[in-house]
């Protein structure tokens, strides 16, 4: 409970009392709390900076329930704040919900928010659903989905984007995937859609929560050096690692258990496991929306510079090779952070989390009596094996001195954001200063 849901605090029998202002008997001079600040310690002052980024944040994350906010502001940051309060700071800062936003939008902005995320969907695979999250990630702003705004103006606008939305895939037998908890499996895997125009991405995803925890594009998603250098930053930058790892039977696999967790036996909780592609479920379920919501529409932009980009032309590929894989990179991020924030539909039959997203999840595992089972490491080791194995460079599809030079040129003509749309337009006005 905090201030707003309590009494200001009870008044001093042997204190004189105000009396009520003149004409007014219904309205006292005394002010409960004209500063704002609350007499339980965990519950921040009003107009908290602090609180309003958070909120902010769980807003664009497309987390609106004041329950859940309550409840992940105790988990996160120790803040104890009711659900009453949590209302009352959201419509301060402004964070409206779906149904006012969406009333009080004019209709051209509210058009345009849609039109902006249909244009990065050429292929129509994205329903209203993803739209309207995508809307909220890049905007801020929250509209009504079923059956309502982006429902409705997604029909008037691409009214055949529905009839191709369909997914057709071979069925496979699969039991009920389990799991300790967080970071007890990870799911590792490449990606090899995007190999074709030079692009291969690499993936880890907990089992647990289906949480993306990093994806990465690489110019060899199958050579060990380069995975075992992409595990080991992840490693680094979680601060741990998990109980066991599991792959497809590729040659990028490796096993550092031995090194970080010795005291675990392998005999009774292996530190890895191989599976068929198709049995690698947590990744390999996860790739299918990877590449209809994202990889799909890649190529589509990608083909756009046929008739500008020749690949056997050694500047041109130079310059390819720092303007797309930092796109895709950057493009990826986004993805990882729209997939992570998504609330999955809710599946009764799920041994694991279900109606929430892999991000609330994590912060709420303990909702689910499940266990974090990072194992901590040595952030100086972990560094010493990164710089045994290589540098960056390892991951880099250029060298850093064109880099840098590229990256001279890009700020001196003016450009602030690589995009899809405007990507072969920075190729062309770079080219002939490169």
């Amino acid at each position: 409970m905090d201030s707003h849901d309590a009494d200001g605090g009870a008044l001093n029998e042997d204190e004189p009392q105000t009396p009520p202002a003149e004409g007014n008997a219904c309205t006292s001079s005394r002010v409960p709390n004209p500063e704002g600040i609350n007499q339980y310690q965990h519950c921040p002052r009003k107009n908290d900076p602090f609180i309003r980024r958070i909120l902010t944040q769980y807003h664009h994350d497309n987390i609106t329930n004041r329950s859940k906010i309550s409840r992940l502001l105790q988990a996160e940051h120790g803040i104890v704040m009711s659900e009453a309060t949590v209302a009352r700071h959201q419509q301060q800062f402004g964070l409206l919900g779906s149904g006012q936003l969406t009333r009080l939008l004019p209709q051209s902005i509210k058009q345009q928010l849609v039109l902006d995320q249909l244009a990065q969907d050429p292929l129509h695979h994205r329903g209203p659903r993803l739209v309207r999250e995508a809307i909220v990630v890049d905007t801020g702003n929250l509209l009504t989905r079923t059956r309502k705004y982006v429902t409705d103006e997604m029909r008037q606008q691409e009214p055949d984007g529905f009839a191709q939305q369909g997914l057709s895939k071979k069925k496979i037998s699969r039991q009920p995937l389990v799991s300790l908890g967080l970071h007890h499996q990870w799911s590792g895997d490449g990606h090899d859609k995007l190999s074709r125009i030079g692009f291969p991405i690499w993936a880890i995803r907990d089992q647990w929560s289906g949480k993306w925890l990093e994806m990465w594009v690489v110019p060899n998603n199958q050579l060990k050096t380069s995975i075992v250098y992409l595990y080991l930053s992840l490693v680094h930058e979680l601060g741990g690692m998990l109980l066991q790892t599991m792959t497809d039977c590729g040659s990028e696999t490796t096993d550092p258990m031995e090194i970080f967790s010795p005291n675990l036996s392998t005999d009774e909780l292996p530190a890895h496991r191989f599976l068929k592609s198709v049995h690698n479920i947590t990744i390999e379920c996860g790739w299918l929306r990877v590449r209809v919501q994202w990889g799909d529409n890649v190529k589509v932009f990608w083909e756009a510079g046929e008739e500008i980009y020749n690949d056997m032309d050694p500047r041109q590929y130079a310059l390819v090779q720092w303007l797309w894989p930092r796109l895709i990179q950057q493009e990826l991020n986004t993805l990882k952070h729209c997939l992570n924030t998504h609330t999955v539909r809710y599946d009764r039959d799920k041994l694991l989390p279900s109606g929430v997203s892999p991000n609330v999840a994590i912060l709420l595992h303990k909702d689910y009596d499940a266990q974090n089972c990072l194992q901590l490491v040595d952030h100086d080791v972990v560094k010493n094996l990164m710089e045994e194995i290589g540098s960056e460079d390892l991951i880099h599809f250029i060298d850093s001195e064109y880099s840098a030079a590229a990256q001279l040129i890009f700020d001196g003509l003016g450009f602030t954001m690589l995009t899809f749309e405007n990507v072969w337009s920075v190729f062309s006005a770079m080219l002939p200063l490169i």
